[in-house]
């Protein structure tokens, strides 16, 4: 399922109408769960009738849709930032710490791992968050391979992939960490974190790399 029609050349009015509605929709699948939220909760949120949410989106499925899409909107921004950089590695430690501080928001991260939640159930909402990962897997693979255009490095397509992945692996754990451990030491481990990235993708161009 789709959201409905979403021109790039919507009004600012129903932009921001869009923007209310998924910032209701949020709160409510954070609170209540998917299955819990039900569209008149989400109308009660933002304010408005069923007949607008329904103008918006198709359905539930739909307003995740949205969600990842901005969610990914962001990171394909940042990413894209990061390639444009004269120098990516300084570029990556300054923003590690804001992705770390943004993966360690209780409220993000129970939001997000609802959603996977329901992904594992919904084949529908599988399809929207697997295209999602993949469209941003690309983008961190386009930056690490800029990042070794930089050094004078070939591009190694299994430690591209292997990187990436990696990335992935260790910030969607933050998002764990983040419901388990609410008390989480947040600048020790970003502090870490920032060495930990860092070294990996130092790794590009040590001759031990198994990469």
């Amino acid at each position: 399922m789709t959201a409905a029609p979403h021109a790039t050349g919507e009004s600012p009015r129903s932009e921001a109408r869009r923007a209310q509605i998924l910032a209701a929709a949020r709160d409510c699948f954070r609170r209540n769960g998917f299955h819990g939220a039900s569209i008149a909760q989400i109308c009660r949120e933002a304010g408005m009738s069923a007949g607008h949410i329904y103008h918006y989106f198709e359905n539930k499925e739909a307003i995740i849709a949205a969600i990842v899409e901005q969610d990914l909107d962001r990171l394909l921004t940042m990413t894209a930032e990061l390639r444009a950089a004269p120098d990516i590695l300084p570029a990556i430690s300054a923003c590690t710490a804001d992705g770390v501080r943004d993966s360690l928001n209780v409220d993000e991260a129970a939001l997000k791992l609802e959603i996977v939640a329901e992904a594992a159930r919904n084949p529908r909402v599988a399809d929207i968050v697997r295209t999602a990962d993949r469209r941003c897997r690309e983008s961190v693979t386009a930056t690490l391979r800029e990042h070794r255009r930089q050094l004078g490095l070939p591009a190694d397509a299994q430690w591209l992939e292997a990187t990436a992945e990696l990335l992935a692996i260790l910030y969607d754990g933050l998002m764990v960490r983040a419901i388990r451990r609410q008390d989480i030491p947040r600048e020790a481990i970003i502090s870490l974190f920032q060495n930990i990235i860092l070294g990996v993708i130092g790794s590009a161009h040590h001759p031990s790399s198994p990469y």
